[in-house]
């Protein structure tokens, strides 16, 4: 700070998480001076919430590591047009994040909730079923213009299309059989907050009309009622379907689905950003103990972790919470390797997935007849497939990967050396 008071500067790039000092507080002094400067943020442990206060305080851009350095040199000269408005301060100490994960995709849809939180339009969150979806809609919530009005849900893809318009638009009494009390309907609980529409590429083409009328008209007619009823909410949808393709093959009306995607955030996939794995994990491993009553339990194992990184995951985020936390009511820790394949195998999801790495290392094995000498691997087989797998888990960074393994980073990269899978002085996600 005594340096930029001596001499202004046109951009700051900073780092959130620092010795002695984080980004965003470093952000907030910056913003007290006359002519603040433009700020870079990055990390490589992002989350939701600093994305959304950054971009509160005025921050430029928030980049996520590891980046190309072309790339950020891009997002620079991008930083250094003229300046865009900047939000009111705010508390830098927010609460336990709603998303986990650091992986750039990940940080990528942290700047796109910190883009269109406070902004007036409908949202359409896309993503495979497990992959976080309604807790995107609830970080747009929460960081949206009304974030003390209330977070209602809805499921339409469970509820059939002769209880959806009732359970959305509500009804009066006597409109059908067993309509014994007026119903006021998700729509109208919603006023001033947030409505989530989930799985809204299920519903039939009849309620697609409806729903189109009330996205256009803003009004909401409970079944069997004479008037309609103007409503003040914010509508967050979200699919595991394609609904772009799904109307241009004309399954899904086109004008529901450009009303729906006033803006479309993206969820990856997990088996996408398994550098996440240590995060997600430890994330289930406190919320299982805190939640449950389970006794404390030391981290996962390295073991454990090279084991989770090579299944395929179809049921994403969800299917990983699931399985920590039969894990930790089975075994009481997350070390047990073997425990977590039989768990994935009985319930058969035992799917694994085969990254270069693992195809690299792989030896051909013998036939179940044949004898134990060579069926067996030697110990330096064992441990080039052990650490290749906790690098992939952590995404290719060594310093992560060589924290998991409890070496030297120095020996992590000499070992990579002697069997030719990498420059022992190549780019290492941490140092970026």
């Amino acid at each position: 700070m005594s340096l930029l008071a001596q001499r202004p500067v046109d951009l700051v790039l900073s780092d959130i998480y620092m010795p002695g000092e984080d980004g965003l507080s470093l952000l907030s002094r910056l913003r007290e001076g006359p002519k603040p400067p433009k700020i870079v943020l990055m990390t490589a442990r992002g989350t939701v919430e600093t994305a959304t206060i950054a971009a509160r305080l005025g921050v430029t851009d928030y980049v996520a590591k590891p980046f190309d350095l072309a790339q950020l040199l891009g997002r620079i000269a991008a930083a250094l047009a003229p300046p865009a408005a900047g939000g009111e301060p705010v508390d830098p100490e927010g609460p336990r994040s709603l998303i986990v994960g650091s992986h750039p995709s990940m940080v990528e849809v942290y700047n796109a909730v910190a883009r269109v939180a406070r902004l007036p339009v409908t949202v359409l969150v896309l993503g495979e079923t497990g992959t976080g979806k309604e807790l995107v809609a609830r970080a747009l919530h929460q960081f949206g213009a009304h974030p003390d009005g209330p977070f209602v849900a809805v499921h339409c893809g469970a509820i059939p299309d002769t209880l959806l318009e009732s359970e959305l638009f509500g009804h009066v009494r006597g409109a059908f059989t067993g309509a014994d009390r007026d119903r006021r309907g998700a729509l109208r609980e919603a006023q001033h907050g947030t409505v989530f529409l989930d799985e809204i590429g299920d519903v039939s083409p009849s309620f697609q009309t409806k729903l189109l009328r009330f996205l256009q008209e803003k009004t909401v007619r409970p079944v069997g009622a004479e008037r309609s009823e103007p409503v003040d909410v914010r509508v967050v949808a979200a699919t595991h379907r394609d609904l772009a393709a799904l109307s241009a093959a004309g399954s899904f009306r086109q004008d529901l689905y450009f009303r729906l995607a006033g803006y479309e955030v993206r969820l990856p996939a997990l088996r996408e950003r398994l550098s996440d794995l240590p995060l997600l994990v430890e994330h289930f491993r406190a919320g299982a103990v805190r939640e449950m009553g389970l006794p404390e339990t030391s981290s996962a194992s390295s073991a454990l972790l090279a084991a989770l990184a090579a299944h395929s995951w179809p049921g994403n985020v969800r299917e990983l919470e699931q399985v920590v936390r039969r894990l930790l009511i089975d075994t009481g820790a997350l070390s047990d390797a073997a425990a977590a394949e039989r768990f994935l195998a009985s319930s058969g999801r035992a799917a694994k997935r085969t990254t270069p790495e693992e195809s690299h290392a792989s030896e051909p094995q013998a036939p179940a007849t044949s004898g134990p000498a060579e069926t067996l691997s030697s110990l330096d087989d064992v441990e080039r497939r052990h650490i290749l797998a906790v690098l992939s888990a952590t995404g290719g960074n060594r310093s992560a990967a060589a924290r998991i393994l409890g070496i030297e980073r120095k020996t992590l990269s000499r070992k990579l050396k002697a069997w030719g899978t990498g420059d022992p002085d190549g780019d290492d996600p941490e140092s970026l």
